[in-house]
């Protein structure tokens, strides 16, 4: 089971989301801090992880492991903005579960990463990596908090690459949900992931 999050205004609107597990959920980047959220996190079960995607959906950590005894999982570049707190760096590629993978796309920011769920016809967590655009279609979009655009191309590249080995149902995008006009999740993820037009001359596949 998924949940979503309403955006969060300290996260730049940020969606967050819960994955429900048997043996423990996981939080994919930081909800709202208030005693509500919290509360219900806890009535889902044990929080056994917090995977952030990108630094700029870090808000709270300190809290959130406090609180729920969470481990923190970031890429290993982003780490440094969490000084003084216990956490789990990954690299390229890292299984963290049978069911839990992340991958490594910087572009969006350098740590940014995506997050597959092998569960449910497969589920991807694409961050600030891909996002719904005003139109409605799933791209990855140059902001001015874009740390290296041409790296972001090649790691959509890389992301499609990545996905094409796997089933891939579902799309949870890290924000823009509104321009989904209701949709709350992008469907048929798998084609829509793969028709995504990368310009030439990126179409390097970065290896983690």
């Amino acid at each position: 089971m998924v949940y979503a999050f309403a955006p969060n205004r300290e996260t730049l609107g940020g969606t967050a989301y819960l994955i429900v597990e048997k043996d423990g959920n996981t939080l994919i980047d930081t909800p709202f801090w208030a005693a509500g959220t919290t509360e219900w996190l806890a009535q889902q079960g044990p929080l056994k992880r917090l995977i952030l995607t990108h630094r700029g959906a870090i808000a709270h950590v300190r809290e959130f492991q406090r609180t729920f005894g969470c481990e923190v999982v970031i890429h290993a570049q982003e780490a440094y903005l969490l000084p003084h707190l216990t956490v789990t760096t990954v690299q390229g590629y890292c299984a963290l579960t049978p069911t839990l993978e992340v991958l490594w796309t910087p572009g969006h920011s350098p740590g940014s990463s995506c997050v597959y769920w092998r569960e449910q016809g497969g589920v991807l967590f694409s961050g600030r990596h891909l996002l719904p655009s005003p139109d409605g279609d799933l791209l990855p979009l140059k902001t001015a908090t874009t740390f290296h655009w041409p790296r972001q191309l090649r790691s959509v590249r890389t992301l499609q690459h990545f996905c094409a080995q796997r089933s891939l149902a579902y799309l949870c995008p890290g924000a823009n949900l509104g321009f989904l006009r209701g949709a709350g999740v992008i469907s048929n993820a798998q084609d829509i992931l793969q028709s995504i037009p990368i310009p030439q001359g990126s179409n390097t596949v970065l290896t983690p």
